[in-house]
């Protein structure tokens, strides 16, 4: 039998989405118009939020930025897009009679990737939010007389307990059915009170209502593919290099360590990061559909989507290289030079962080009240504070995610769907990875120079007032001299006048033309 590529196989299939308006999402639905020409409508269960309602959603979801091409080269593929108002955490996830017998009579494809991704949920959030909506959307999957894929995006931080993740289902200790027949009849207090018990050795209630929601997937004996994503970071290559729409995770701390505002974080810097672009989560999502569609198999299909084993990068490489990048190519407005460290030991960070960023924090706060200014430095301080308690879980662990199905799903592609789809790691070629992921986060090039300016004034201050640091300055927080250099060229003119910073520098053996 001849076996379909990709795009073939999607032509005249209907799709439905749930999440199409996040990261992830919005990302997939621009894939498939792009790359699947053909394809048949794509139905987008969006719900209404605050004063916007669905289609107002959409219309604002279709000016970001990977939809660009479409909107300029391909409007006509916009016209597949078909708004369903819904809300998947409530039963029959508030479908109008009308728009689920069009569901259930059209649709052959279903992507489940709406979550709530917030790790420090109540776990009865954390259950209503991801839980039962997974139910509720299994429910609609089993109406539907053309289903040929059910596709679940899950994690790879799904078992946090299993330091080796295989490609295969694990079975929860308590059943997703008994844990959502406990949301629904215990009190809050009480169910809190259980949420040690229950969660076990999971992290936090994201993790764990992922978990569920792969056990109940697994059995639901619909046509399953299940995808587990690393840590989801900046696109490789599309829509554009390096583009991201959130401050979530390493994106947090990329632009939060270059701006000067995190010091410190608690972080094994020889562990991997266990990250992967979203552009090839997303194209192995697809494919994974495909897989699923063309082998027809009663066993759900699980990938674990990651680098980790193939093209690994170390949490300390990753911040070295990152560096490196934001001395050459600043952020704008830094509140200090980017020099922080990671360390592993839980008393040194907290010293770092109680010395370095909370103090400052409240000092700087105070003088811009003094001057009549709105303070704002300690609520951001404490807003990164409780984003690294969150995140050093996984900065302190070590994972290994199988990922032998990946592989063997990459070599049965044809050589047009591994251009067109592609997912390889190997490829990534991390340097210049990171750096247009930082080059996307900087402003264009008439500010980037203001942004120089700003950053040698930061740096050439911290130097004048630490006077008998400044040569380690220069060597341990990777700013090379070539870099200082760069920097204090472009800003000559501006410089000149700084005698005491200059003096600094020429008492510990530096000057400018030398550096």
């Amino acid at each position: 039998m001849i076996i379909k590529s990709i795009p073939e196989w999607f032509a005249n299939r209907n799709i439905l989405v749930t999440g199409s308006t996040g990261f992830m999402g919005k990302v997939l639905v621009a894939k498939l118009l792009l790359s699947c020409p053909d394809i048949g409508d794509i139905f987008l269960l969006i719900r209404k939020k605050k004063c916007l309602d669905s289609h107002a959603r959409l219309q604002l979801l279709l000016q970001q930025e990977p939809f660009r091409i479409l909107r300029e080269q391909y409007p006509e593929r916009l016209m597949k897009l078909i708004v369903i108002h819904s809300d998947i955490t409530v039963e029959e996830l508030a479908l109008s009679v009308t728009d689920k017998e069009r569901l259930m009579n059209n649709v052959s494809v279903v992507f489940h990737m709406a979550a709530n991704v917030r790790f420090d949920m109540s776990l009865k959030t954390a259950i209503r939010m991801n839980t039962i909506s997974t139910v509720n959307v299994v429910t609609l999957a089993k109406q539907l007389s053309l289903l040929e894929a059910f596709i679940y995006i899950s994690t790879s931080f799904c078992q946090c307990g299993e330091s080796v993740l295989e490609e295969r289902s694990y079975q929860t200790k308590i059943s997703p059915e008994s844990v959502i027949h406990m949301v629904n009849t215990m009190t809050d207090d009480a169910l809190e009170a259980m949420r040690f018990k229950l969660l076990g050795e999971q992290p936090n209630t994201y993790a764990y209502s992922k978990a569920l929601n792969e056990d109940f997937v697994s059995r639901c004996r619909l046509p399953v593919g299940i995808i587990r994503p690393s840590i989801v970071i900046a696109s490789y290559k599309e829509p554009v290099p390096g583009w991201v729409d959130n401050m979530n995770g390493p994106t947090g701390l990329m632009i939060g360590a270059g701006k000067g505002v995190i010091r410190s974080m608690l972080c094994n810097a020889d562990y991997m990061s266990d990250i992967i672009p979203c552009d090839m989560a997303i194209n192995a999502t697809i494919a994974l559909a495909w897989q699923v569609g063309t082998e027809k198999s009663i066993k759900p299909i699980f990938l674990n989507a990651t680098a980790n084993q193939e093209n690994p990068i170390s949490w300390g490489d990753a911040l070295e290289l990152g560096k490196k990048h934001v001395f050459d190519n600043p952020f704008s407005q830094p509140l200090w030079y980017p020099g922080g460290r990671m360390t592993s030991s839980k008393v040194l960070h907290w010293l770092a962080v109680i010395f370095f960023q909370t103090i400052p924090a409240y000092l700087l706060d105070s003088l811009l009240i003094v001057t009549g200014n709105k303070p704002f430095l300690v609520r951001v301080q404490n807003r990164v504070n409780a984003g690294l308690d969150l995140l050093q879980y996984y900065t302190m662990k070590q994972w290994i995610f199988r990922n032998d199905n990946l592989r063997d799903l990459q070599h049965r592609l044809c050589p047009s769907d591994k251009e067109i789809f592609f997912m390889d790691t190997k490829v990534i070629h991390w340097n210049e990875y990171i750096l247009k992921y930082i080059l996307e986060h900087t402003e264009e090039d008439e500010i980037l120079g203001r942004n120089i300016y700003e950053f040698t004034l930061i740096f050439l201050a911290h130097l004048e007032e630490n006077p008998h640091t400044s040569i380690r300055a220069v060597a341990e927080t990777g700013l090379s001299k070539s870099s200082v250099h760069k920097m204090v060229k472009q800003n000559r003119y501006h410089l000149y006048k700084m005698t005491k910073a200059e003096l600094c520098l020429q008492e510990n053996g530096l000057q400018f033309e030398h550096l």
